[in-house]
């Protein structure tokens, strides 16, 4: 399937997903990162630079923005939204990205909190969210996350949220002009709960 900027179909699959979720079970919500997300995208990358500095690049101009979402295709990337579930504002944003399937059923995360709203424990419920979104909706097996070794918060996160650490990898990924050392965490369905889970059908059966 070819490349899409359409994000039609990431939201159907997200909407699908909350639909069966309990009413009032969490401060916050999931949604498809669309191109009107734009102006308060950027307002809140800009607003939020010396949160994340250099470890998370994000765009912070219109045509970054344009670049940064013409990635997010449904079939190897998606973009969510983390949004407050009173007011709809935009609390962090998270990607799946490199989303493989046949044996391997795995995606890299990739997210950031917002600074008006950081340090509330939205990106816990939100990136929880995504890790179940992930495993019950697009029935992926395991979600891994790079992070380098001096973003603290960040690995208080994904251990709050049970992933486990499979080492470090040197020189990993190409950020801020040099490549970066980054632990990787990981978690599979089968640690978030014991199954059976529903196979993808690019899974083979043996």
């Amino acid at each position: 399937m070819g490349q899409s900027t359409d994000s039609s179909q990431t939201v159907a699959e997200v909407a699908e997903f909350l639909a069966a979720e309990p009413a009032g079970s969490s401060r916050v919500t999931l949604r498809a990162i669309t191109a009107r997300d734009q102006d308060e995208f950027l307002d809140l990358t800009t607003a939020s630079a010396d949160l994340y500095g250099a470890r998370m690049p994000l765009p912070t101009t219109p045509a970054a923005f344009q670049e940064f979402h013409a990635r997010f295709d449904h079939v190897t990337t998606q973009g969510l939204l983390v949004c407050l579930r009173e007011t709809g504002a935009m609390a962090g944003t998270v990607n799946l990205n490199s989303i493989i399937r046949g044996r391997f059923q795995n995606a890299s995360l990739g997210y950031a909190a917002f600074a008006p709203t950081a340090g509330r424990g939205y990106m816990t419920e939100g990136l929880g969210l995504v890790i179940r979104y992930a495993f019950e909706r697009l029935r992926l097996h395991r979600l891994e996350a790079q992070i380098q070794p001096s973003n603290e918060p960040s690995i208080k996160l994904v251990r709050r949220l049970g992933f486990r650490h499979e080492g470090t990898a040197p020189d990993l990924l190409y950020i801020a002009g040099a490549w970066r050392d980054h632990e990787r965490w990981a978690i599979t369905n089968t640690m978030v709960a014991p199954g059976p889970w529903p196979t993808h059908p690019t899974q083979p059966a043996h």
